[in-house]
């Protein structure tokens, strides 16, 4: 099964949610895994809404902080915005990212869910497309989907590894400045430690949401196995396996970012 992230518009609100009820009843089949979900409207002036929100589900809220962080990009003129993004991996970039796919995805989405239309944003586990697309096609909705991408935990330990060295440099070359030249180094040198601190921050933060939305993950797929026979079972447990197997190399990366910031940070 794919870890996907899934954006399903429809033109009325009624029809959204006949299509977030039918995810429902897919994850209950065992056809998907639904993790997160929740129906959005554009207004006439552009602006998103959320409409409704899963129950409680698998990653502690309605939403989820991946399908949040989708919706969010939804609601303004993504590659517009990615295109004039400056800067390592900073700012509307970054979240791009934490939702774990691209801008071409989301421009491709935005030009379909116009003013006046309403969509249903989740992120599923499917083997196979056609039981979601059929009925999704089958209450009017018009699917797109994109394998989610984890991006943000190998770009924060590239990001650290670099400020790492660019703050060694500088450190160098003011050890050995004239005293005119040493004020402009320091302020380089702060700026430089300024964004470490960011980086460790965020890799922080990113271990955490890690580590909850493993635990998260875990759990709505045992819940299925409980459900499940034959060879559907054996699907579900090798999926839970592979959940806790990316989730420590994922963690691996994360925690090496962190350890590299917290040593260029040292005094």
């Amino acid at each position: 099964m794919d870890n996907k992230m899934i954006v399903v518009v429809f033109d009325e609100e009624k029809k959204a949610y006949e299509g977030s009820r039918a995810l429902k009843d897919l994850h209950a089949e065992g056809s998907i895994t639904l993790y997160a979900s929740a129906v959005m409207a554009k207004d006439a002036g552009g602006k998103v809404a959320i409409k409704q929100e899963a129950d409680e589900g698998a990653l502690g809220t309605g939403i989820g902080l991946v399908t949040g962080s989708l919706i969010g990009l939804l609601g303004g003129p993504v590659g517009v915005a990615i295109g004039a993004s400056v800067g390592t991996f900073g700012g509307l970039l970054y979240d791009v990212a934490k939702a774990g796919v691209g801008g071409d995805f989301l421009d491709e989405v935005g030009r379909h869910l116009q003013p006046g239309k309403v969509a249903v944003v989740a992120e599923v586990q499917e083997e196979w497309v056609t039981p979601l697309d059929t009925r999704m096609e089958a209450v009017g909705g018009v699917v797109f989907r994109r394998a989610r991408e984890e991006v943000v935990d190998a770009q924060l330990e590239r990001d650290a590894a670099a400020y790492e060295a660019e703050l060694a440099a500088l450190k160098a070359e003011n050890a050995q400045a004239r005293k005119e030249a040493k004020a402009k180094l320091q302020a380089k040198i702060n700026a430089v430690k300024a964004k470490l601190q960011a980086t460790q921050d965020r890799a922080k933060a990113a271990a955490e949401a890690t580590r909850r939305e493993m635990e998260a993950k875990v759990k709505a797929l045992k819940e299925q196995v409980g459900k499940a026979q034959g060879d559907a079972k054996a699907k579900l447990e090798a999926r839970i396996a592979e959940v806790q197997a990316d989730y420590e190399r994922r963690s691996g990366k994360l925690h090496q970012a962190w350890e590299l910031t917290k040593e260029a940070l040292r005094p």
